[in-house]
């Protein structure tokens, strides 16, 4: 076992796995990686459960240093990953040795990049998870320069991969399935059918709680105030702006504007990697299961 010295962390890295789910009843929402198939293809490169917990960064800038070496592989936005001034391939896993230095650059498209080590991040699991909720302050503090990350001990063999299946993100117009409902009677049929012909554009009012959009407005049917109610992520939640609010992994648990549509599960990562200033486009699903 080994560790991971932070030097820097860019805009944004956590400690990230599949979350927290189960809890919503309890006021706890589900968190856990943005881009799950991504978090999962890195720690299976690695030979680690897909699970395990490991690094989320938000548009590069990762600096951190082995202690005692750490075979690693990065997914998600494609950075350019440097070991003491090495380039070296992501979606591949590799040898950081002891004392050397790994460096992320800023990626070529996407937001979102997964770092995984051999063993996984290891911090402390609060109920039953080591992912960092941003919105509501579970889970280890966003990292820091300065911190020493532990790795957990390896179990297995590393797998021999000759080419991992991957989805690099968009770097144009994202395409996103959408479920109709489950308040889409709250808007005009004019609206539903906006927001499944028009391009909606992703704001910088955007983080892991969710992606504010900008576009055409979306037009109720009815006035007055909703209760609140259950959310789940790929929530499209609508304020009286008309102007819709798309949730990401750190939703909150219960909302008060109605819901025109959900994301489905299987497109989240998709979402969860678009820049601001790219645009989604949205189009209509049948209902299925929510990502796993």
């Amino acid at each position: 076992m080994g560790s991971f010295d932070v030097l820097a962390t860019g805009p944004l890295a956590t400690v990230q796995d599949l979350g927290r789910p189960g809890l919503a009843s309890l006021g706890v929402g589900r968190s856990g990686a943005a881009d799950r198939d991504a978090l999962r293809l890195a720690n299976r490169l690695v030979g680690n459960e897909e699970g395990a917990a490991s690094l989320e960064v938000t548009f590069g800038g990762l600096a951190v240093r082995s202690s005692g070496g750490a075979t690693v592989a990065l997914t998600g936005a494609p950075c350019p990953m440097h070991i003491d001034g090495r380039q070296v391939s992501p979606y591949a896993a590799v040898f950081v040795p002891d004392g050397a230095e790994l460096r992320l650059e800023a990626p070529e498209s996407g937001l979102r990049s997964y770092l995984a080590v051999r063993g996984g991040i290891d911090v402390a699991p609060v109920l039953g998870s080591r992912s960092t909720d941003t919105m509501a302050g579970l889970g280890p503090d966003p990292l820091s320069s300065g911190d020493v990350l532990a790795i957990g001990a390896a179990r297995g063999p590393v797998p021999g991969v000759d080419v991992a299946a991957v989805r690099r993100p968009a770097t144009g117009e994202v395409s996103l399935r959408v479920v109709p409902g489950p308040r889409a009677d709250w808007f005009t049929q004019d609206a539903l059918e906006t927001l499944l012909s028009s391009p909606y554009d992703v704001t910088s009012d955007s983080n892991r709680v969710g992606m504010r959009l900008s576009g055409a407005v979306l037009d109720r049917a009815r006035d007055g105030e909703l209760p609140s109610e259950g959310m789940v992520p790929g929530a499209l939640q609508v304020p009286p702006s008309g102007q819709p609010t798309l949730f990401l992994a750190d939703h909150p648990v219960t909302g008060g504007y109605p819901v025109i549509g959900v994301v489905v599960g299987a497109d989240l990562g998709l979402a969860a990697q678009a820049r601001p200033g790219q645009q989604l486009r949205f189009r209509r699903s049948t209902p299925t299961p929510h990502a796993r």
